[in-house]
């Protein structure tokens, strides 16, 4: 699989281990750092904390943990991973994917055997990091992505069913899902009405202030108000007083988890479940953000921050750190300029717990469990679920399969089974795709010798400055996917025009798919128009299903089309 552009063929110069390993907060530091990119910064991270308050709480109880050390795990391991990451927008902390993982290892190992696992899981993200294996995180299929994600969301919202009906069991609530619920529907009689109303109301404001008011704290104003609603009305449910007994207003001193072998081997599962996670989790992530952004971020300096993160959450009582996707968004959106954002983000937090540790008592958990109950539901992946199941029977084979093993297996299986799925499905399509064609020459290439050096991709689209051509060569599937998406990145403000050349691609999935319908939004960002040329019907189907689509797109039956097409439309605009 390979990419060629039309002024050089020649790949760029492979990175030093320093540019690898730098952290972008320093590359931020080193451009220029002025006063009003401070201010941007703070004001992204005050908005970023007010949305991190209330789930960093809601997601430490579903997942067993106390609120305070959901507190801890934002506070501490979000200033690490954005202090020494390697994406400028990523913010850190606890994620909901984690829940069923971090339950089951307190229900097995007890606290102490989680905080141990986390800090193991830090010591394998950091070493995945060093031995520059993040690239090969990128390998998983996007209908396993999707999959995954959507199954863990399932299994958010049902964790959450017993506080959003305040329902009360004889006994403890069990784990795996076809166990939980005859439990929940045996215990329907103990509905408490306030927490339905509480739950509700505050999944209601939430999901209408993001339509009618986005740049509203909704999360925040929706817990606020079940928490003075309960306060004054003195309403029967349970609270995080309650419950817990508050939260402190102070963050603990560290101390390192107890080294015992016997429960080194007997965590080592969980960990190495939170590290194949949390490599998938951050990237991902991380990912997002360069997506809106048009940034490209380091993968391995990444996942070495990830693991000194973890580490940091384990030493402070703290659980499982990630790079989390909706908090990183509303980070970008909020316009922030660097990893300073994702700092102040950790300070906020901190602040906040100081100030208003005596008022958390208060918050409902049936308002927490309406806001993870809004999480799960913005989990599912609803277009690209449509996307995937009109993309053909592998695709939604795949998508299925993992999603109801994550469910009703396990999260770790999911993955594997998912990805094992994935590669027999592509050698399947590459079996279907292998053919022999007429061969048809480069510029400048000698026919009459096969080995001959090739001349120039096309001298006519290097010489305009105006128009880049990119030829992909081979098939375009998820094993290629971040390296041609990383190359295809690569479009300058100069640029009117990119044509992407697919006569040499005999295959594409739906993971490169995705990777052009990126490009395509990128580019009209951008004001660059994307041209496809030469594309087979089934590369064309793919891309058209995934939303490659004109009026920003124009498809060209062939490389000469795509430029008399770019011309003139450059001619026209002039």
């Amino acid at each position: 699989m390979s990419v060629e552009t039309a002024s050089s063929r020649r790949a760029p110069h492979s990175a030093s281990f320093i540019e690898l390993f730098t952290p972008k907060l320093v590359t931020v530091l080193r451009e220029g750092y002025s006063f009003a990119n401070l201010r941007t910064d703070a004001i992204a991270g005050l908005t970023v904390a007010i949305v991190a308050l209330p789930l960093s709480m809601a997601i430490a109880i579903a997942s067993g943990a106390s609120p305070a050390q959901g507190l801890y795990t934002a506070i501490v391991g979000g200033f690490i991973i954005s202090a020494l990451g390697g994406s400028r927008f990523q913010i850190g902390g606890p994620a909901g994917a984690f829940i069923v993982l971090v339950a089951s290892t307190v229900a097995v190992h007890g606290m102490d055997g989680l905080i141990l696992a986390t800090f193991l899981s830090g010591l394998m993200l950091a070493a995945i990091g060093f031995l520059r294996l993040g690239t090969y995180i990128k390998f998983i299929p996007f209908p396993v992505t999707v999959g995954f994600t959507s199954g863990i969301a399932v299994i958010i919202f049902a964790s959450q069913i017993k506080e959003l009906l305040g329902l009360t069991l004889s006994g403890g609530e069990p784990g795996p899902l076809l166990e939980k619920l005859p439990v929940l529907w045996a215990a329907l009689g103990s509905i408490t009405p306030a927490a339905v109303a509480l739950s509700a109301g505050t999944a209601a404001i939430i999901m209408g202030l993001k339509k009618i008011r986005p740049h509203w704290p909704g999360m925040l104003i929706a817990v606020a108000a079940a928490a003075a609603l309960t306060a004054i009305l003195q309403l029967p449910v349970a609270t995080i007083g309650t419950r817990f007994g508050g939260i402190p207003s102070a963050i603990p001193l560290p101390s390192l988890p107890a080294f015992d072998p016997a429960k080194i081997l007997a965590v080592l599962p969980a960990a190495i479940s939170f590290t194949l996670l949390g490599a998938i989790e951050s990237l991902l992530s991380a990912v997002v953000a360069d997506g809106m952004t048009g940034r490209r971020h380091r993968s391995n300096c990444e996942l070495v921050a990830q693991g000194i993160g973890n580490m940091a959450s384990a030493l402070f009582g703290g659980f499982c750190v990630t790079g989390t996707i909706a908090r990183t968004a509303t980070n970008v959106r909020a316009g922030a300029h660097g990893p300073v954002s994702g700092m102040f983000h950790a300070l906020f937090l901190l602040l906040f717990m100081v100030l208003a540790a005596p008022l958390a008592s208060y918050i409902p958990l049936a308002a927490l469990a309406g806001v993870l109950a809004v999480v799960s539901w913005n989990m599912v992946e609803k277009t690209a679920i449509a996307v995937l199941v009109r993309s053909g029977w592998g695709d939604a084979a795949v998508l299925a399969v993992t999603f109801f093993l994550t469910v009703f297996r396990d999260l770790t299986e999911a993955i594997v089974v998912g990805f094992a799925l994935g590669s027999v499905l592509f050698i399947h399509r590459m079996s279907q795709a292998t053919a022999v064609e007429t061969h048809t020459p480069f510029v400048g290439e000698d026919q009459s010798d096969a080995d001959a050096p090739r001349g120039a991709y096309h001298e006519e689209a290097a010489a305009d400055p105006e128009i880049v051509v990119y030829r992909i060569t081979g098939a375009f599937f998820f094993g290629a996917a971040a390296t041609i998406g990383s190359v295809l990145d690569n479009i300058q403000d100069t640029h009117k025009a990119l044509i992407i050349d697919f006569a040499a691609v005999p295959f594409l999935d739906s993971t490169g798919a995705n990777v052009i319908e990126g490009l395509a939004r990128k580019a009209a960002r951008r004001g660059v128009h994307l041209y496809v040329a030469a594309a087979n019907s089934g590369i064309r189907r793919a891309l058209l299903t995934h939303g490659v689509r004109p009026p920003h797109v124009e498809y060209a039956a062939s490389l000469d089309d795509a430029l008399n097409a770019a011309r003139e439309k450059s001619r026209l605009n002039t």
